[in-house]
This record gives C-alpha cells, structure tokens and sequence, in this order.
C-alpha cells in the first residue's frame, strides 16, 4: 500500500500544452485572472452594502473598478521586484534591470514567473494608497473593503502554484504527500532516504535516486490563508471597532497562519534558514521549531506592524469620536 500521491501526469504548466500559441496560456496566469475577477466581485458586494459611501460621496463602478486596478497593478510590480531582487541570489535582476519585466528566458516565452507574495503586500498597499490620495477616499475604509476580497481571490494564486508543481512542502510520511515532479530527488542509497521509502512504502531498490512525497503546502496556504481568513474577515466585516480593523485582521491573520504554515514548506534553497536555533537541519526536513525562514520573518514583522498600528488607529479614532461628541454638545 502506497502511503503517498502521485502528482498527476496530465497537469501541465500549460494549459494546452505543444498547441501553437494556445501553448503560451499558463494556468498560474489563468488563476491570476479569476483571483481578480473573485476580488471584484466580492468588492462589488461589499460596496453594495454601503461600507464605502459617506455623507458627501457615493460610490459607482467606475472608483470600483479603478482602485482594484491600480491596486492590481502595483502589487505584480512590488510582486516581481520584490522577488527579483530579494529573492533571487544570482544577483541577475541588479545588473540587468531591464529583464524584471521580459517574460522570456533562454529564447522561450515563461510569463512573470516568480512572484513575491510579501512584494505584492507592500505593492498592492502602496497602490491603495495612492488611489485613495488622488480621489481623497479615507484610505483605511477602502483597505477595508479590499481585506474582504483579497483572501478569496489569493487561494487561486496558491492552486495555481500546486498546478505548477512549485513551492511545495517539505518532505513527509503522511498518506496526503504528494510526489512534485520538479522536486530535488534524493540518494537511493543513504539509509535514512531507506528507511523513508520502507515507511511510505516506495519501492526505491533499483534507483539510483528517489523523488520523495512532499507536504502540499500550496493547498494548505491556499485553505488557511485564503478561504479560512475569508470567512473570519467576512464575518467581521459588520461588527468594526474602527477604520482599517478588518485590514489590520488580515495582516495579522495571514502572517500567522503563514508563519506556522512554513514549517511545512520548504524554504528557497539559496535562501535556507535566516536563523538556525542550534539543531540544524536540511531545508527540505523540519527538525526544530527554532530554524526560521525568511517568509517567517517578514510574517512576524505583519504581525508585529498589525499590531501597532490596529492600538494606534483605536486610540486615534475614538479621540476624534469624543472631540465629534464634544462639538456636538
């Protein structure tokens, strides 16, 4: 009995793979495209409820559509830089800042591959802002209505990375492992990778290396970040304390949930562990609690900036409540 999944054959990055121009449609692209169109509708929905209007303005599908495009257009330009120039090591993207943005590598055409979900957090952040400056909106009641719809529409972006067979876990014996084909293999004949396969059941006798089932950390990015933060943003959204709660809700949430989450994925081989706590290990096990990646401490930071900013954002807005109270005595 085979303790693990097998990634299946027929999913390709292509959509219509080896068919003339069709070939170039990718299905990481393709859950871009319905993460957005999920975004606006709930947006749509929200904006329907009246959270954006105020006493002097009310919103039309025109502001709807042009914040979530601004926004949308910020975050894959934080999204990419941040990856291109944080991420990679090659240093590449530093000499040669011109290829950030050219979807080709070696002669063959690959979209904006590699992504950077904490650029696109600082990106899509900063395009709200600047929206909200030029229509002179309050930017924490418009970031608001946008934390009801990001969760959602991100589980596409992480379903999209499972069809990719990309930023998958760490390995594992539980029976939901699965075999990503682009995973590193390992020495068929080191007797830990042995005694592995006999606990899974993987015949490896006559490899000379072993492809070993990974967490399928994308799906549990996907349901915890996404459609779980949905649910607890969406039931919050009518019950706020102050403006910029349900934002502040996000980061923190999607930092925690992320933050645990990594334990299970593995961290980018050039990176590796940014703090190792006296047991270390190989990025593709998880031995110690201690050993920290950098998606850990960019959560941690989220966490810590929700934080601060939810106690500050409070306290202002109902100073400004009791001086309204005051005026109107």
């Amino acid at each position: 009995m085979f303790l693990y999944i097998e990634y299946p054959t027929w999913i390709q990055p292509e959509i219509f793979p080896g068919v003339p121009f069709l070939g170039l449609l990718r299905w990481y692209g393709l859950m871009y495209v319905f993460a957005f169109a999920t975004a606006y509708i709930i947006l749509t929905k929200v904006s329907k409820e009246g959270a954006l209007d105020t006493e002097s303005y009310k919103v039309n599908d025109d502001d709807l559509f042009s914040f979530i495009g601004v926004g949308i257009l910020f975050l894959i330009i934080g999204a990419r830089v941040f990856s291109t120039l944080v991420y990679d090591t090659s240093k590449e993207y530093w000499s040669k800042p011109w290829l950030i943005f050219w979807p080709f590598k070696n002669g063959h055409f690959t979209g904006l591959s590699g992504m950077s979900y904490h650029g696109g957090f600082i990106g899509g952040l900063i395009g709200m802002l600047v929206w909200c400056r030029h229509k002179k909106q309050s930017f924490w009641k418009w970031s608001d209505a946008m934390c009801t719809a990001i969760p959602l529409g991100y589980t596409f972006g992480r379903i999209g990375n499972f069809l990719n067979g990309e930023l998958y876990g760490r390995i594992t014996t539980m029976p939901w492992g699965v075999k990503f084909p682009n995973a590193s293999r390992f020495s068929a004949s080191a007797e830990w990778v042995q005694e592995f396969c006999a606990k899974i059941g993987m015949n490896a006798a006559n490899a000379n290396v072993v492809n070993l089932p990974r967490h399928p950390s994308q799906l549990y990015e996907a349901f915890f970040e996404g459609i779980v933060l949905w649910l607890i943003i969406w039931a919050c959204r009518k019950h706020k304390k102050f403006d910029g709660m349900l934002g502040m809700i996000y980061t923190a949430g999607y930092g925690f949930f992320r933050f645990f989450i990594e334990y299970f994925r593995e961290p980018d081989s050039e990176l590796g562990f940014r703090i190792t706590g006296g047991q270390t290990s190989q990025i593709w096990e998880n031995t110690s609690l201690l050993n920290i990646s950098t998606g850990q401490i960019l959560c941690f930071l989220m966490i810590l900036f929700s934080i601060i900013c939810s106690i500050i954002l409070y306290k202002i807005q109902q100073k400004q409540t009791g001086n309204k109270k005051e005026v109107q005595k």
